[in-house]
């Protein structure tokens, strides 16, 4: 159901904006800069609609006219203008259908590449770089906590966080297995190759969350960064995997020189991945949760990218469809993230 109280908005957007003129406010950095992130959105989304509602009134005036003087020009100019109003109000209305608790919160990203050695790996940095580049396009900033790279090329594994309001809510779509279908470039008999890779998506807890993880639950290992992780475990081994043994989720940051640091945000992806598979699993409590944790489950894609024998992208879940492959890969998703929340407001 679509439901939008712009009064409710704006006496929002007032609280906010009176609190951001305490003199404490931005003793806490962290959440100053949340809520003036809150305070931006809030206050785009109130000029976005004010906008349309002035869009409304200028075709109703081009409207009477019309009616009055049965001009030509002037139907075509109400023609063009309801199209534009109509393209506006569906993106105005996606975004209010982002209301989900975590909705807000800034992403974190995961891309493994699947078998298949190099070609593999390359199709896995083939998407980091797509992600990056639609974040930028978001005006979101890019963090890599954790990087895998091949010594013969491509990665084995990214993750990425991507800071920005509405960023979970928006790249929640892109979980799952994705599928690419080209001519290797590696191959120099010039096959068609078939390339998997799984995106992993949930949302960046705040510090203050608080859940129960029993710590015996844990094993954590540190190792040297930029490396591929290891054996040998020693005092200047600033990375930091942990590894919840109950579900078998492993979780990894080496983007902090300080192992305090790496720590802290490893716990916290933890975190938000297991209250992710608590809610996806109904149950109560975290320790109610037992047995392998499947990331993805491989063989069930959400999209495929054919360079050849034609070119497309397809949404297996929406049935959408793009012939431009260049442009998705340059970062042009909002199609396929936008059908994905509408299906799942119907829903």
């Amino acid at each position: 159901m679509f439901l939008f109280d712009i009064e409710k908005m704006q006496i929002k957007l007032r609280e906010l904006e009176k609190e951001s003129y305490e003199e404490e406010f931005w003793q806490d950095i962290s959440k100053a800069q949340k809520i003036m992130q809150e305070i931006k959105s809030l206050k785009g989304q109130i000029k976005e609609y004010e906008d349309l509602m002035a869009t409304i009134e200028d075709l109703e005036v081009l409207i009477d006219l019309v009616l009055e003087e049965e001009d030509l020009e002037t139907y075509r100019e109400i023609e063009e203008g309801l199209k534009d109003l109509s393209e506006r109000a569906d993106e105005f209305k996606l975004n209010t259908l982002l209301s989900g608790e975590y909705d807000k919160n800034n992403a974190i990203l995961a891309i493994h590449s699947g078998a298949g050695g190099l070609e593999a790996q390359d199709w896995a940095e083939m998407l980091l770089r797509l992600y990056r580049r639609w974040a930028e396009g978001k005006g979101f900033q890019v963090e890599t906590l954790d990087i895998l790279a091949d010594t013969e090329g491509g990665i084995k594994s990214v993750t990425l966080l991507i800071k920005g309001y509405n960023a979970y809510g928006y790249l929640k779509s892109e979980k799952g297995v994705h599928r690419l279908v080209r001519i290797s470039p590696f191959d120099t008999a010039g096959k068609r190759h078939t390339s998997f890779a799984s995106v992993d998506v949930y949302p960046e807890l705040d510090d203050e969350i608080n859940i129960e993880i029993n710590p015996s639950d844990l094993k954590i290992d540190t190792y040297r960064s930029g490396g591929a992780g290891g054996q040998h475990v020693n005092t200047t081994d600033s990375a930091v995997r942990i590894t919840h043994i109950p579900t078998g989720i492993v979780v990894q940051c080496q983007n902090e020189r300080s192992q305090i640091n790496n720590r802290n945000t490893a716990m916290n992806m933890l975190k938000a991945k297991l209250i992710q598979l608590k809610e996806e699993e109904h149950k109560e409590k975290i320790e109610d949760l037992q047995g392998s944790y499947n990331q993805i489950a491989w063989g069930s894609q959400i999209r495929s990218y054919v360079f050849h024998p034609y070119s497309m992208v397809k949404d297996h879940r929406t049935n959408v469809e793009v012939g431009d492959v260049h442009g998705v890969m340059d970062g042009d998703i909002d199609i396929f993230i936008n059908e994905y929340l509408k299906q799942k407001a119907l829903s």
